[in-house]
């Protein structure tokens, strides 16, 4: 009996700080995810582009069911009635957003800090 007293007090404590927590998120600013994610979900896949737009190269094609890291997204070419574009994180392609669904905020590249992809060393390479 004592056994279980303990185990149904942990869970009442566990309980208690759960909320304690959960109480005090919303009160905070919700900060923009670090790390929005997406899942391509058209049957054919999606093609990875240079830039957001139809006209630009494909670079590779995601396959359904693909998770893939979104840097940010911009407004640009209509594709099917949306114009919403995401830039991967990973890899500097586009991917128009008809074609993923993604997981937390996405924010606008305008608001994006630029300085971890401008150090990479292919970039640094391009600038000279």
């Amino acid at each position: 009996m004592t056994q279980t007293l303990v185990a149904r007090g942990m869970a009442v404590t566990v309980a208690a700080l759960t909320g304690a927590v959960l109480a005090a998120g919303p009160a905070q600013s919700a900060p923009v995810p670090a790390r929005p994610s997406g899942t391509v979900v058209s049957v054919s896949g999606v093609n990875e582009r240079h830039f957001p737009s139809t006209d630009s190269s494909v670079r590779s094609t995601l396959l359904r069911g693909v998770k893939v890291g979104l840097r940010c997204k911009v407004r640009a070419q209509n594709i099917g009635g949306n114009n919403v574009w995401y830039l991967l994180r990973d890899r500097a392609t586009w991917v128009n957003s008809t074609y993923i669904t993604p997981a937390g905020a996405v924010p606008l590249c305008k608001d994006v800090n630029r300085g971890v992809p401008e150090n990479a060393p292919k970039t640094r390479a391009a600038m000279g």
